[in-house]
């Protein structure tokens, strides 16, 4: 790709740029020994890098920019801004109740009476991870996790009448898997429509997004496009109830894509969001309970957001830095016990810092 005499690769990046992204991309895949990796970036709203590195199937399929991944936990941000719409529409407030007599999911889940707090927990709770239990960190098992065989009704179900909640909502931060779930059901009731419909054709769409859908548990179930995910250390990334993870867990997508989505909800001027600013702000305030976790974001004091995700056969990043940039990363493998999450949100920023000069294109425009 290299030009003469210093002058811009196609891409519209310094030679020494670009020579520094893609060292950058080979030493981190060596250290992991990771197939694939696929990552985009915007800056000002507008798409200015989106490259893939490796396979998306070992041999011979090498991986595209085009190529869609599991995203992992990246999904609950999309959760997130889906039960934000709802709100700015007055179809839910954040603090209506989820489970008993009168709240939104009612008497329909589980056996009344419910065990103690269960019927005190609200929306906002599930959004900020302060239900009070059934998380993926103990003491008891990630709900999600057990009872392969039970689709979503069943599963809450079982979840309500077998594990306790441990602390008061609201008073402890506690990352669950499972409220994210039990948020899908919520949009299904409010609108009427499958979790993975309604998102697809009233958030995602209006950000132009129309490749993105819920995964496959299988290797037979790979979608058109997909890679393939390889474990290490014993996983296996096809053992998994991938497509029950939906609202939590369960997207595929491309980085481009993902960034496509953050910049139509990252309060910069450059696009206009698909959310109110006011909205936004609530979005990325955090709990009382949690002073780096707001609602469906990571957050810190210098107004970064961002989700990471983690999966067998699968590492997701997804961030909106306050400066302008955002970025979207994801690779076909992990390896357990490591810190290849960490090394991941390095790598990209270690990436844009060597970056002298941005260019003026716009990849989604291409």
């Amino acid at each position: 790709m290299a030009l003469a005499g210093g002058a811009q690769e196609p891409q519209g990046f310094a030679r020494r740029d670009l020579a520094a992204i893609n060292t950058l991309a080979a030493d981190f895949m060596a250290q992991y020994d990771a197939p694939g990796l696929s990552i985009a970036i915007a800056k000002d709203d507008r798409l200015v890098f989106a490259e893939a590195y490796g396979f998306a199937e070992k041999p011979n399929e090498k991986l595209t920019p085009q190529h869609r991944l599991r995203i992992a936990s990246v999904s609950k941000p999309i959760t997130s801004v889906t039960i934000m719409s709802l709100l700015e529409q007055g179809r839910i407030s954040l603090g209506e109740r989820v489970f008993g007599k009168g709240a939104i999911l009612g008497l329909a889940f589980g056996t009344p009476p419910y065990k103690q707090y269960v019927d005190d927990i609200t929306v906002e709770h599930l959004l900020t991870h302060t239900c009070g239990g059934w998380s993926n960190g103990g003491p008891d098992p990630d709900p999600m996790f057990t009872n392969p065989r039970m689709d979503h009704a069943r599963l809450i179900s079982w979840t309500l009448d077998n594990l306790p909640i441990h602390n008061v909502p609201g008073t402890k931060f506690a990352y669950s898997n499972f409220g994210y779930c039990v948020l899908g059901r919520i949009i299904e009731k409010i609108t009427d429509a499958t979790y993975a419909d309604y998102v697809r054709d009233n958030v995602l769409k209006r950000c132009g997004i129309k490749s993105m859908e819920i995964a496959g548990n299988t290797l037979a179930d790979r979608k058109p496009n997909e890679a393939v995910y390889y474990g290490q250390d014993g996983e296996n990334p096809y053992r998994m109830q991938v497509a029950r993870m939906d609202a939590h867990g369960g997207w595929i997508s491309t980085p481009s894509d993902l960034v496509r989505f953050l910049v139509y909800v990252d309060g910069f001027p450059g696009r206009p969001d698909i959310l109110k600013d006011q909205t936004l702000r609530i979005m990325a305030t955090p709990s009382q309970a949690s002073n780096g976790y707001a609602k469906g974001w990571m957050v810190n004091r210098l107004d970064n957001w961002w989700h990471n995700g983690s999966l067998p056969g699968t590492i997701s990043l997804m961030v909106r830095t306050s400066t302008g940039l955002t970025w979207a990363a994801i690779t076909n493998t992990r390896r357990p016990g490591s810190q290849i999450d960490l090394d991941l949100d390095k790598l990209i920023w270690k990436m844009v810092k060597s970056v002298t000069a941005w260019p003026e294109i716009d990849l989604f425009k291409a």
